[in-house]
């Protein structure tokens, strides 16, 4: 599997576009942490696609400057960058003509990889995006779905061991079955690798499933970055409250777990709900008829869960 994540430090960043009356991104600091998923949000036009972009060079800033662990992205050529990089977008762009490992295999090939430690790549990355190598290696991307398209699209990105992966609105053309669980994928394979991860998207409720920290953007500039749930429930501004819909409890339930509100063990339950699960699946069950769930952790007991306590974490945020 590929390296833990890299650092990326964006500093005084600007983008002018030829003919536009303002500018496309207006002197942006950021900085993100090795391993973190970041999703900028914001709607169309508020300069996140760009400013991610810029990472990679394929947007060349005015003025700023952008390092990974501490070095100037200028100091390699934009080829030698991008090879470093991953980059997932809506319109997957694999390359027709070629197998599914092979359009995998097409950074390490340029890299110079050994054949055999090539193959063994591809069938790795196909393996860890749900995709069984033997039934899926040697087939064509017209041959696909949608969703089994865009699998194959993130497992070429990380095919060259990348320390980050930038996904722009990666999600935005598939249905909402299979986006949540692309969705799911993504998630799990941040959790494996500790991969960089920034992620472009307009749709509140997927930054707030997959962020670690949600940078909201509007007219170019940054206006708030915080972890999902103060953003939720402190925003900085009327724009940020409008954007997030702020007011909306259930949200928040789906930002906090069945562990951060459960009472001890010890009274009756029926039903039960697993400690990491989240208080909207939580209340799902309470509305079905259940007055009290157990929570637990694996076989164990640790804590029980009724409407009091969901209430009272949704109170908690407000405060």
């Amino acid at each position: 599997m590929s390296a833990a994540g890299a650092a990326v430090s964006m500093r005084d960043i600007v983008v002018c576009y030829a003919g536009a009356d303002r500018r496309a991104v207006d002197d942006v600091s950021l900085d993100v942490a090795a391993g973190e998923f970041v999703v900028l949000l914001g709607p169309s036009g508020c300069g996140k696609s760009t400013l991610l972009r810029t990472i990679n060079r394929l947007v060349v800033p005015a003025a700023g400057t952008i390092a990974l662990d501490g070095r100037d992205a200028r100091d390699q050529t934009p080829e030698a960058l991008r090879r470093g990089i991953g980059y997932v977008i809506q319109a997957v762009g694999l390359f027709g003509h070629l197998s599914v490992g092979r359009n995998v295999a097409i950074v390490p090939e340029l890299l110079g990889w050994e054949r055999d430690r090539i193959a063994a790549r591809v069938d790795e990355l196909l393996a860890l995006v749900r995709l069984e190598p033997a039934r899926y290696r040697d087939r064509m991307p017209r041959e696909l779905s949608g969703g089994e398209q865009q699998r194959v699209g993130v497992a070429r990105a990380l095919a060259a061991e990348p320390r980050v992966l930038l996904m722009d609105e990666p999600f935005g053309a598939v249905d909402a079955i299979v986006r949540t669980a692309l969705q799911d994928e993504t998630l799990r394979i941040h959790r494996a690798l500790g991969t960089t991860i920034l992620f472009v998207t307009h749709d509140v409720d997927e930054a707030l499933r997959l962020a670690d920290r949600i940078v909201v953007m509007n007219a170019g500039k940054i206006v708030q970055a915080d972890v999902p749930l103060r953003v939720l429930a402190k925003p900085a501004s009327d724009y940020v409250a409008e954007l997030m819909d702020a007011k909306d409890a259930v949200r928040r339930l789906q930002l906090l777990r069945a562990r951060d509100a459960m009472a001890p063990p010890g009274a009756p339950t029926k039903g039960r709900i697993d400690a990491e699960r989240s208080l909207r699946e939580a209340l799902s069950q309470l509305l079905e008829g259940s007055d009290r769930l157990s929570v637990v952790e694996g076989e164990r007991e640790c804590g029980t869960l009724g409407f009091e306590d969901v209430r009272g974490a949704i109170a908690a945020t407000e405060r």
